[in-house]
């Protein structure tokens, strides 16, 4: 098992080094098509989460100047404030909005939702971004592991609790989940709260992130008659606050070989913007194009045959049925 461990983290970091930086957008960007990009959004109502800063702040501004009608969900009504002023500006849309939820509070998501919900629209963009690295282990006041409440229970609260606005926009409607590179470095496991008695924050973010590439998986099997596509994807190793906040000294060893916030948000609008013929739901997004979902004798594979029992605990604990 130490040797699978070190095996999988020798090949992630190799992996990583060579396309997840800077200098591997630069090289996939030369296979880009400019005309993939230059797609109306107007008309079509999108909502990121974590949309004040970093990726999502990214992929907000690049979805309203394309003139989608944008909600962005943030944690900080002061920032939120700050960053949907200066999208406005920039983009000349005055059709961006902040939605003020706390996400790592189940109650806050169904409250927003619920909320969302009553107006009655279509949602044809869900952009799942909002993530956390914490080091140390914080339980909620609903008693979750904080990284797993943000990353994963809202996650699939707010994924499952909209589909009836995506629904209503079909078959057009499709979720996009931001996960990390990081979930190469580990399998699924049923530990959904990092039980082990020394906390690991950067493990535990690598877990969350692969639950969020099984979900999708799921997802898109689940849903497949509903006109709602899923896909999960990777930024690659982006210079963003959250990047500098959780991990300083990765930030501060690859300063300058980092990729923009714009670099890293540029699949998941280019996911948002794809006719879905061009697309596979329920697959893994690199650089606009398909990645693997497990490194090659990483061992990770199989693991996702416990995605049942995943959800039927996030059922229990956020409370929500297994088929909204």
């Amino acid at each position: 098992m130490f040797l699978l461990k070190a095996w999988r983290t020798a090949a992630f970091g190799l992996y990583g080094f060579k396309q997840f930086t800077k200098a591997g957008f630069q090289e996939h960007a030369k296979k880009f098509k400019e005309e993939d990009m230059q797609i109306s959004m107007e008309g079509k109502n999108c909502l990121v989460t974590g949309a004040n800063s970093g990726i999502g702040y990214a992929t907000a501004e690049g979805l309203a100047s394309r003139g989608a009608t944008v909600y962005m969900v943030c944690r900080s009504k002061e920032r939120g404030e700050a960053a949907l002023s200066k999208i406005q500006s920039t983009t000349g849309n005055p059709n961006v909005h902040l939605e003020v939820c706390d996400l790592s509070s189940i109650s806050e998501v169904k409250s927003f939702v619920s909320r969302f919900s009553s107006e009655e629209k279509g949602l044809h963009v869900l952009v799942n971004n909002a993530g956390l690295l914490e080091h140390n282990r914080v339980t909620t006041a609903e008693g979750l592991e904080l990284s797993f409440a943000v990353n994963v229970v809202a996650t699939y609260a707010i994924t499952e609790l909209m589909m009836p606005s995506l629904e209503k926009a079909a078959p057009d409607a499709r979720v996009i989940t931001v996960s990390s590179g990081g979930m190469y470095t580990t399998p699924l496991t049923e530990d959904l709260q990092f039980s082990e008695s020394k906390f690991d924050g950067v493990l535990q973010y690598a877990r969350n992130k692969r639950v969020q590439v099984a979900l999708t998986e799921k997802w898109a099997e689940t849903y497949k008659n509903k006109g709602v596509s899923f896909y999960s994807m990777h930024p690659g190793w982006a210079d963003t606050p959250g990047t500098a906040k959780s991990l300083p000294g990765f930030s501060e060893k690859l300063s300058g070989k980092l990729r923009t916030s714009e670099e890293g948000a540029d699949t998941v609008i280019w996911l948002a913007l794809q006719p879905k013929e061009k697309l596979a739901s329920g697959a893994f997004y690199f650089d606009r194009a398909e990645a693997p979902k497990h490194l090659p004798f990483a061992g990770t594979a199989s693991s996702h045959a416990v995605i049942d029992a995943i959800i039927d605990k996030l059922c229990a604990l956020s409370n929500l049925p297994s088929e909204i």
